[in-house]
């Protein structure tokens, strides 16, 4: 594998990365739970605490990607009719912005595509380079 293709295979692998964070706070939008700092003596979950994808150059070439926690992870939401509301009706909701989420969805797509093409042109030029020398 040239490094063209190692670098592009880095690419799809954040894009991976970045969209399946974008797909779980996506479904976990509305996972709400108790608020931190209150009682939970039902022993309630806790509300889904949202991920980002940080992603940086890697030494030498291609990218590297990491998942870290959105903070604040919560906020609170107006829920009386929950089980574990507290005394003012408020429950913690995650901290998704289902915008930001899709964004990152189709910036995955793309990031894809692009990367696939990178590895379908460096294997088009080494096969023509291959011809060459047959």
């Amino acid at each position: 594998m040239s490094i063209a293709s190692t670098i592009a295979a880095s690419g799809l692998n954040a894009a991976t990365l970045r969209l399946d964070v974008a797909a779980s706070n996506i479904a976990n939008a509305l996972s709400v739970g108790p608020l931190p700092d209150t009682a939970n003596a039902g022993n309630f979950p806790a509300a889904y605490t949202p991920l980002r994808v940080n992603q940086t150059d890697a030494v030498g070439g291609g990218t590297s990607a990491s998942i870290s926690a959105v903070s604040p992870a919560t906020v609170p939401v107006y829920d009386p009719g929950a089980p574990f509301a507290d005394s003012g009706g408020m429950v913690a909701s995650p901290s998704v912005d289902l915008a930001s989420e899709l964004a990152q969805a189709l910036i995955a797509r793309y990031t894809f595509a692009a990367n696939a093409q990178v590895i379908r042109a460096d294997a088009q030029s080494s096969a023509a380079l291959l011809d060459i020398f047959a």
